[in-house]
């Protein structure tokens, strides 16, 4: 089984965040975002926010990658962390937590010009890590998340171009307010799903 780590020095970031600081010797990484960063395009609101921090690195059509984060510091509407999959501008998927309703939300936007929301509450999830996984197969891609405590839950199966060059990796956005800050805790490649309704493993 292929499973690298990556290294946080190795993605570039879309919109650099306030503060970027390595901690436990570079294993961790703890992010403050900019307020009012954000990702969306048109649908419903009319607007298009292009300012959220992604820290972006080459995503090849064979493998998945997981981002892990700590949860704890999520409190005001709209804080968000999780995976971002670019193609192009305009063309991109974010996937990870979303406080909507005062509740932490497993949230997925699907862009293809207009942007998508797909929301599923996961309050039990409160104080952990939470990892999202993003696999390639053909010409989609399975999103799924889970926690130290609780399994895999498959969020969305999405299009995604077979043959682009992608980027992938964290990202964070503080829509409404200033002072948000995520400590992302793992950053891996690893293989692709077999199959949909087979989960992936959870050993590093």
């Amino acid at each position: 089984m292929i499973r690298s780590r990556i290294s946080w020095d190795s993605g570039q970031w879309t919109t650099v965040p306030i503060s970027v600081t390595e901690t436990k010797e570079g294993q961790y990484l703890k992010v403050e975002s900019r307020e009012g960063s954000d990702y969306w395009e048109k649908t419903l609101y009319g607007f298009q926010r292009d300012s959220g921090h992604s820290l972006l690195t080459r995503w090849e059509k064979d493998t998945a990658m997981e981002v892990t984060f700590q949860l704890q510091s999520f409190t005001e509407l709209y804080d968000q962390a999780g995976i971002m999959l670019m193609n192009a501008p305009g063309q991109w998927i974010k996937a990870g937590i979303e406080i909507n309703d005062g509740i932490p939300q497993l949230a997925v936007v699907v862009t293809q010009g207009y942007s998508d929301w797909s929301l599923a509450p996961v309050p039990e999830w409160v104080g952990e890590n939470v990892t999202i996984r993003a696999s390639r197969m053909n010409d989609a891609v399975i999103i799924r998340a889970r926690t130290e405590m609780h399994p895999w839950r498959t969020l969305r199966v999405a299009p995604f171009p077979i043959n682009t060059a992608s980027q992938a990796g964290p990202f964070i956005c503080s829509p409404t307010r200033s002072g948000l800050h995520v400590t992302f805790t793992r950053w891996v490649m690893t293989d692709p799903d077999s199959d949909i309704h087979v989960d992936p493993s959870t050993e590093d």
